[in-house]
Parts: C-alpha cells; sequence; structure tokens
C-alpha cells in the first residue's frame, strides 16, 4: 500500500507541474510554437542512454552514480540511464520532454539547460549542507534516472505560473506544487518531492534577479 500511494503522490505532483506549465505557454498555443531544440536535446540523450543499455550490458556498472565507483562524470551520465523497469523507463522519457518542452517554451532554452543542469548537482549538496542526509545516497535506486532533474525543471514551472497569474484555483495549483512535494518528503522521505521544493526556490530567486534587473534605474523613465 505505501509503495502505491508513494507512486500516485509522486505521479500527481508532475501532473500538477505539468498543468503549471500549460497555464504558463497556454494551452491553445502548442501547435503554433516552435520546435523546443533544449527539450529535443536532452530527450535524445535520455533515449540515446536508454538504447546503450541495451546494447551493452556493462552500461550501468560504468555510467551510474554508485558512490562506492570512481569517475567524475557519473554524476551527469546516470541521469540518462534508467532503472525504473519498462514502466519507470517510459515515464521519465515522456515526462522529461513534455516538462523540457514547456520550460522552454517559458524560460527560453538556455535557462531550461542550466536549470536540468542545476537538477543534477545541487540537490545533492544542498541536502549534505543542510544535514538532510549523510553524503551521496547509498540506496541502488537513486544510482540512475532523470527523475529528480525532471521534477527539480517542473517545479520551475510553478513559480512562473505562481508569478502570472491572479485566479485563486491557478494560485492554488502553483503553490501546491512546493507544499505537496514538502508534504511528500516529510511523510514519505519522497526525494521527487524535496528536489521540486529546491527548483521552486531557485526559479524563484531567478525570477526576482530579472524582475529587478527589468526595472528602470532610479531616476529614468521608459
Amino acid at each position: 500500500m505505501e509503495a502505491i500511494v508513494f507512486n500516485v503522490t509522486t505521479a500527481a505532483l508532475m501532473v500538477m507541474m505539468v498543468n503549471c506549465g500549460l497555464g504558463v505557454v497556454g494551452r491553445d498555443t502548442l501547435r503554433g510554437r516552435p520546435l523546443p531544440w533544449a527539450a529535443i536535446a536532452l530527450t535524445a540523450l535520455a533515449v540515446g542512454g536508454v538504447l546503450l543499455q541495451l546494447a551493452w550490458s556493462g552500461a550501468m556498472d560504468a555510467l551510474d552514480a554508485d558512490p562506492a565507483k570512481s569517475g567524475w562524470w557519473r554524476e551527469f551520465t546516470s541521469v540518462f540511464m534508467q532503472n525504473g523497469g519498462l514502466f519507470g523507463g517510459l515515464w521519465n522519457l515522456v515526462t522529461l520532454a513534455a516538462v523540457a518542452a514547456l520550460a522552454q517554451w517559458c524560460w527560453g532554452g538556455p535557462l531550461t539547460l542550466a536549470f536540468f543542469l542545476a537538477g543534477i548537482v545541487l540537490p545533492g549538496r544542498v541536502d549534505t549542507l543542510l544535514g538532510f542526509g549523510e553524503g551521496p545516497s547509498i540506496d541502488p535506486r537513486n544510482f540512475a534516472g532523470s527523475s529528480g532533474a525532471t521534477y527539480f525543471l517542473g517545479a520551475t514551472l510553478a513559480l512562473a505560473f505562481l508569478t502570472r497569474t491572479r485566479l485563486p484555483k491557478e494560485i492554488a495549483l502553483a503553490a501546491g506544487v512546493p507544499a505537496l512535494g514538502l508534504a511528500m518528503w516529510l511523510a514519505q522521505d519522497n526525494g521527487h518531492g524535496l528536489v521540486s521544493v529546491y527548483g521552486f526556490a531557485l526559479a524563484a530567486a531567478v525570477w526576482a534577479v530579472r524582475r529587478r534587473a527589468a526595472r528602470p534605474a532610479p531616476g529614468r523613465t521608459t
């Protein structure tokens, strides 16, 4: 039962983030938007990782994030390996493609890639800084997979939506992403929830900096 609740809440969080992204970019504008090159590139890397796993039995051992193994590249290559079985792998690929596309249409390609990279390198370091963990995870389920970076990126869409709406229902949806994420982490020790809080917080900082930079200097008019 615990596993079912874990999976349901994790999926619900993703659905909320995707709906936030659709709210930001506009559901009726998707067909007319340009190809999201950053999303295509990230998804292609993830698909390539799966194909590599199918073609090479040693791919996971060489590229996962097992802390017992050396290799600086593992932190990055492990994101494009999948260890959740058929359904888990498909879920990761589909959600990565959807979230990255919405993020590019919201933030632009370069910032989308920057957020995704931050979703790879920041969570573990922040966990250590805040004392939420005792160093790298020793759970093999955390040695590979793109879901962490995807949920981090997806949470940035919730922040963007929150800053662009005044409707109570939409505000509740956007604010519900970090709220549910925090609840998932506290109740389930669900890392997807915690990285979503981190992604939301980083996006808030970026939004604040960009808004401040866009303000005219004192004494100047536009």
